[in-house]
C-alpha cells in the first residue's frame, strides 16, 4: 500500500514546465520511486538519457573511484579519463578528434561554431547550415534557431541567422537551399522531438554524396539517437556513410552531464580561444562516460538492444492493430506509437497516475507516444509496459 500523499512545496523552483505534485527520490534499473513510495515503470529514462537505467553499478563505481582521486583539475590540463574516453570514441567511429561538453545543446553549439570556422578557412566565409523542419537541436539561441520546431522562430526573436530549413527525406528541398553561403547540412538520424521520424537510408546516402560533391560538411546530431539507442553504437553506422561532424549527449553520460563534439582531422580547425568551457572534459564525468561506452561495447549488448527493439516494435504493432491505430515507427529502442486521435497527453497522465504502479511515457505530439526505455530493459518489462498501455487505451480509444 502506498504511503499517504505528501505535499510538495517547490515555490523556490523556477517555473518552466508543469510538474505533478510528486518528487522522485530513488531509482533502480527501469523503475523510479517517488516521495510517497509509489513505483513507476520508466520508459522515459530522462528523455533517453539513462541508457543503462537508474543506479547502474558500473557508473556508480566509476563515480566513486574517480571522486576520491580527482574531480576537476581545470580544462587547462589533460586528465586520464578525458584521454581514455576520447580514444574509446575515436577508435569506434570514423572521427579523429573529440571535444567534451556538458549538454547536447552545448555540443551542437560547438558544431555550429566549428562548421562556420571551417567555412571561414575553406569556403570564403560560408556560414549557412541547412537544417530541417521539426528538428530539435537544443535551447541556446543558436540551437533554437537551427531547430525547426514550430513557434521557436518568434519565441526569443530575433533568431540567429543562417539556418534555412529543408524537408526531411527530400533531397531536392536541400538542393534548393544551397548557395555559395552554404557550409553544412545538419540533421538528426531520427527526429526525436519531431515525432520519432527516422531518416531513410536512401536519403542519408544521397545527402552524403551530394554534400561531398559540393564541398559541404555533413553534421549528424546524435544527442538522442546515439550511444546505442538505435541498436548500433552510433546511428550514422546504420547508413554506411561517414559524416564530418557528430554530436553526442544524453546517453553518453548515462545520467550525468556529459556531451561530445566529434570531428574528422580535416574539419577539426579550432585554434586556442575558439572553444572552451569550465567543466568540459572534467575527469568525474568522463570517467562515467568510459563506464557507459565500455558497457555498450560489451559482447552481445548492442545485439540485445536490436532484439529488444524488435520486441517493442512487434508489441506496438499488435497494439496498433488491436485498437485500430496508425502503426509505429522508430529505430532500436527509440520508438513511437501513432494514435488515431489527439489523446497522447491524456494517456501520459493516466499512465503516471495509475495505481498501484505508474508508467512513465511521453507524447511529443498529441497524436503519438514516444518510448525511450533503458537499453538494458528486460523483455518482461517491455511486455508489462505494453500490457499497461492496452489497459489505458481502453479508457480513451
Amino acid at each position: 500500500m502506498n504511503k499517504p500523499t505528501q505535499n510538495v512545496d517547490a515555490h523556490s523552483v523556477m517555473f518552466i514546465t508543469p510538474r505533478p505534485e510528486l518528487v522522485m527520490v530513488e531509482g533502480n534499473g527501469s523503475w523510479l520511486i517517488d516521495n510517497n513510495g509509489k513505483r513507476y515503470l520508466d520508459f522515459l529514462q530522462g528523455w533517453a538519457v539513462n541508457c543503462l537505467g537508474h543506479s547502474n553499478p558500473g557508473m556508480i563505481a566509476a563515480l566513486n573511484i574517480q571522486a576520491k582521486k580527482l574531480i576537476n583539475p581545470s580544462p587547462a590540463f589533460y586528465n586520464e579519463p578525458m584521454i581514455h574516453l576520447s580514444n574509446l570514441l575515436t577508435e569506434n567511429s570514423c572521427f579523429d578528434k573529440v571535444f567534451f561538453a556538458n549538454s547536447g545543446a552545448e555540443a551542437n553549439e560547438g558544431a555550429i561554431k566549428l562548421a562556420r570556422k571551417w567555412g571561414q578557412l575553406n569556403k570564403l566565409g560560408a556560414f549557412e547550415i541547412i537544417t530541417f523542419d521539426h528538428s530539435f537541436h537544443g535551447r541556446t539561441l543558436a540551437t533554437m534557431s537551427a531547430s525547426g520546431k514550430p513557434g521557436w522562430d518568434t519565441m526569443f526573436a530575433p533568431q540567429v541567422p543562417g539556418f534555412p530549413k529543408a524537408d526531411l527525406n527530400d533531397l531536392e528541398s536541400v538542393k534548393k537551399l544551397v548557395t555559395d553561403k552554404t557550409v553544412a547540412v545538419m540533421l538528426e538520424p531520427v527526429q526525436g522531438e519531431g515525432g520519432v521520424i527516422p531518416v531513410t537510408a536512401e536519403f542519408m546516402q544521397s545527402l552524403r554524396q551530394f554534400t561531398k560533391e559540393n564541398n559541404i560538411l555533413l553534421i549528424v546530431d546524435e544527442v538522442q539517437a546515439g550511444c546505442g539507442r538505435t541498436g548500433t553504437l552510433f546511428a550514422y553506422q546504420h547508413y554506411g556513410i561517414e559524416p564530418d561532424i557528430m554530436t553526442l549527449g544524453k546517453g553518453i553520460g548515462g545520467g550525468v552531464p556529459l556531451a561530445a563534439l566529434m570531428a574528422t582531422d580535416a574539419v577539426a580547425c579550432f585554434v586556442p580561444g575558439d572553444q572552451g568551457g569550465t567543466y568540459n572534459g572534467n575527469p568525474l564525468m568522463t570517467a562515467v562516460g568510459i563506464s557507459v561506452i565500455e558497457q555498450l561495447l560489451a559482447p552481445g549488448f548492442l545485439e540485445s538492444v536490436r532484439a529488444k527493439g524488435e520486441l517493442l516494435r512487434s508489441e506496438l504493432l499488435s497494439i496498433s492493430q488491436e485498437f485500430g491505430l496508425e502503426g509505429e515507427r522508430g529505430e532500436g529502442l527509440l520508438r513511437a506509437l501513432m494514435l488515431s486521435k489527439d489523446v497522447g497527453g491524456k494517456l501520459v497522465e493516466l499512465a503516471r497516475d495509475r495505481s498501484p504502479e505508474g508508467l512513465l511515457i511521453n507524447s511529443p505530439r498529441p497524436n503519438l507516444l514516444r518510448f525511450m526505455p533503458a537499453l538494458n530493459v528486460n523483455d518482461d518489462e517491455i511486455r508489462q509496459m505494453c500490457k499497461i498501455l492496452r489497459e489505458l487505451l481502453k479508457q480513451v480509444i
